[in-house]
């Protein structure tokens, strides 16, 4: 199969709340937009996320669940920069501290209006345990900083 887009659409009950988290605090512009579905691309157009209320006709009926038990990992280049502003600037929820992990990633953790786990991280080099456990030297590569 070759795929021409890929990209998650949470369920939501918070469509207005999800849009305007993910618009104002992770600049996703908005590429459509109804009263039961909401579209967003990053600003370089390399990442998708949208949101359907979670009743709409459209969705499965059997499966018109809000989100539940989802984690977004957000990488970023500076970490640090990212927690000042979206913690301690912009006031959201932190949910997990801000930590350097042995496994290689630096990161904090904070949560979207519909409760979605949201990790922003910085890959950095892991401890010689967990280096062997890669299939690519990910903290050299020249899209993460070190």
């Amino acid at each position: 199969m070759q795929l021409n887009s890929f990209y998650p659409v949470l369920m939501s009950r918070q469509l207005r709340e999800s849009r305007d988290f993910y618009t104002t605090h992770f600049g996703f512009p908005v590429t459509f937009e109804a009263d039961w579905y909401v579209s967003l691309k990053s600003a370089d157009g390399r990442y998708e996320l949208a949101f359907v209320v979670h009743d709409h006709a459209t969705v499965v009926s059997a499966y018109q669940t809000p989100v539940a038990g989802l984690l977004l990992n957000f990488e970023v280049a500076d970490v640090d920069a990212e927690y000042a502003r979206l913690i301690e600037q912009a006031g959201l929820p932190l949910v997990r501290a801000l930590i350097t992990e042995e496994f290689g990633q630096r990161h904090f953790a904070t949560v979207d209006p519909n409760g979605v786990l949201i990790d922003v991280i910085q890959i950095v080099p892991p401890s010689d345990a967990f280096a062997a456990q890669y299939t690519e030297a990910v903290w050299n590569s020249s899209t993460h900083a070190e």
